[in-house]
């Protein structure tokens, strides 16, 4: 119990220090207009969810789904969640700088492909400012939550940073409300 108590503590710690809460709301899906996306990347690693959003090798970024507290959502092909940013009101990314550091967008070198839950049509990427590919699903750029640590965690549903909400995304595409 002890344990437990002190990762919830340092969980809390890591939200609070970002300006992330967590949201006890009920989990509904709710949906995003879907905007056209960009061809597929075409080289080969993915960002994991770190705060230096360290590139990993891979044949391309692997998009699934998983169960959490918030339903079924889209995860990397490590199990971490990824979240949508309601001010990408296009395939292209408005997160850069502080708000990069904080929701490290969910790059690719290869070509996004689908794992278990996920759709292969509703992937593509886009190019960000920096040239680099950043994974989209069904036109929403992808991005993780730096305090997110473990395989299925989210700390930072439903939260407005940066000028946007935060939400986890539904294997259909639609942001998590």
């Amino acid at each position: 119990m002890r344990r437990a108590t002190i990762l919830l503590l340092s969980c809390l710690s890591a939200a609070a220090a970002s300006g992330c809460g967590t949201s006890d709301a009920a989990p509904a899906a709710g949906a995003l207009s879907p905007a056209q996306t960009t061809a597929p990347a075409t080289d080969a690693s993915a960002t994991a969810p770190v705060a230096t959003a360290a590139t990993r090798k891979r044949t391309g970024a692997k998009v699934a789904v998983r169960g959490t507290r918030f339903g079924r959502i889209l995860v990397d092909g490590r199990g971490h969640a990824l979240y949508l940013f309601t001010a990408d009101r296009t395939p292209q990314s408005r997160c850069d700088g502080a708000c990069a550091a904080a929701w490290p967008p969910f790059l690719t070198k290869g070509s996004p492909r689908a794992g278990r839950g996920a759709r292969a049509r509703l992937l593509g990427t886009t190019r960000r400012a920096d040239g680099k590919r950043q994974v989209t699903y069904r036109g929403h750029p992808l991005y993780f939550y730096v305090g997110d640590r473990e395989p299925g965690q989210v700390l930072c549903q439903d939260v407005f940073e940066f000028g946007g909400r935060w939400l986890v995304v539904a294997p259909s595409g639609a942001a998590i409300t």
